[in-house]
């Protein structure tokens, strides 16, 4: 795939997730649609040729690592970060708020700045690894909020008419 395909790809992405943040949203009870976005990203970044830096394999592998590793803390700040909520009809919801997008604000200053060590350094990265990390942020914070709500729905009770 081509950068600009990448770039085209990784920006819808995030793009799409995050303004959907901002409004009130079901959490599913059931199903895996969740999955979706992340495995598309993950599979993109895996058929890529130079995920990893052929002139400095180990290197590149560790700044991969960290780029994940800063996917996976993104995601859980942004789950924990998201309000959840019952309604009457014990139905769960969740919506980001100004703190998620602060969580998304420091992820993006985190990754510009493993670019520029790495760029430091001489190591190339590819679009791949982001694609990697926001794979990773959205399948943890999606992971972690449908824990969130299935605690929630465990303690909701329904109200008796009395």
């Amino acid at each position: 795939m081509s950068g600009l395909l990448n770039i085209v790809v990784i920006t819808a992405a995030v793009a799409w997730v995050f303004v959907r943040q901002f409004s009130a949203r079901r959490v599913a009870s059931e199903g895996k649609k969740w999955l979706l976005i992340p495995v598309v990203l993950t599979v993109l970044a895996v058929r890529q040729p130079g995920l990893l830096d052929p002139g400095h394999r180990e290197a590149s592998a560790v700044l991969l690592g960290v780029e994940i590793l800063i996917g996976l803390a993104c995601g859980v700040g942004w789950a924990w970060t998201t309000r959840i909520w019952t309604d009457a009809d014990g139905a769960v919801w969740s919506k980001g708020g100004w703190a998620a997008a602060g969580v998304w604000l420091c992820g993006m200053v985190l990754r510009i700045g493993l670019m520029g060590t790495a760029a430091a350094v001489g190591v190339h990265q590819g679009g791949g690894a982001t694609m990697l990390s926001v794979a990773a942020m959205l399948l943890t914070r999606a992971g972690v909020t449908t824990w969130r709500a299935q605690a929630l729905r465990q303690t909701y009770r329904v109200p008796v008419a009395g």
